[in-house]
């Protein structure tokens, strides 16, 4: 048993220590850039600035290293997208201590749906570091969400859980986002979606594939959504409208998670309007004659 206490004692020693090797080599630069922007948005100097660096890198924009990896954000993206879930999961979960798992589950939706990322990053200036190579960043609607969930990733592999935590509840959510408003707010997943396909030029289709009942003789339906005339989400529900809304929220999420899977929907969507261009073409010159 001591020698247990004196192993995990040492571990936590020679843990601190590197830490403070870490902090007093970053320490001469720490009044001047970048490290000076990166603390202007997250509240504390960074450690290790190279991880902040990286979250704002776009993969237009990607760095190849003298050993040949690429470095950009989508990495650290990743991560930040599940310590995000997490973070906010938690703090949900002990502030409505009385709300079952469909309402944390929604309100969770709510906050850590891309387009409240977009607002935040932008409130928090965040969108004036990013390092892209694309030409009109307004049209990369994920642009500015995906670096603030690489941003947290960085956070949470400099100062850990406890540090980025802090940084959501205290950055993001006590100063830019009134969870109130966010209760009050209805998330209609079935018209985000169609909308983005009319954007896009691509066909958004919801069929009901089954139908049954529970035990207590309750209608319960399952549809699927169709983008492109591939199937990217289904849903459950006591009513058709409610299952299209779960479908259409599992369709969202793919989309955004699934970069593969966005590119065939808008190679498919290329297809198609080029299949359509010509036709309208010929009517148009048939009106002209």
């Amino acid at each position: 048993m001591v020698d247990t206490i004196q192993v995990l004692y040492l571990s936590n020693s020679t843990n601190s220590v590197r830490k403070l090797i870490k902090r007093i080599k970053a320490f001469p630069n720490k009044g001047k850039e970048p490290y000076l922007s990166f603390a202007n948005i997250v509240g504390f100097t960074p450690d290790r600035i190279d991880l902040y660096k990286e979250a704002v890198i776009h993969r237009s924009s990607s760095i190849r290293t003298s050993s040949g990896k690429w470095i950009n954000n989508e990495r650290l993206e990743f991560l930040g997208d599940a310590v995000l879930d997490c973070i906010v999961g938690d703090i949900l979960f002990k502030r409505f201590i009385d709300k079952k798992e469909g309402f944390l589950t929604s309100m969770r939706s709510r906050i850590v749906q891309r387009e409240t990322l977009n607002k935040l990053a932008i409130e928090l200036g965040l969108d004036k570091l990013i390092v892209s190579s694309t030409r009109n960043l307004a049209h990369n609607t994920n642009i500015y969400g995906d670096a603030l969930e690489a941003l947290i990733g960085a956070i949470y592999l400099d100062q850990g859980y406890r540090v980025a935590k802090g940084f959501v509840f205290e950055k993001l959510i006590k100063q830019h986002l009134n969870i109130e408003s966010v209760i009050k707010t209805e998330v209609d997943f079935k018209s985000r979606l169609i909308e983005w396909g009319q954007k896009n030029k691509v066909e958004v289709k919801f069929e009901v594939i089954e139908s049954s009942f529970d035990e207590q003789n309750n209608p319960i339906f399952e549809s699927h959504v169709f983008v492109g005339g591939e199937d990217i989400g289904s849903g459950n529900g006591y009513s058709k409208k409610e299952s299209h809304q779960m479908a259409a929220k599992e369709g969202l999420e793919n989309i955004r998670r699934d970069k593969k899977l966005l590119e065939r929907l808008l190679d498919t969507a290329k297809k198609e309007f080029s299949d359509i261009q010509p036709e309208q073409d010929q009517e148009i010159d048939e009106q002209e004659i």
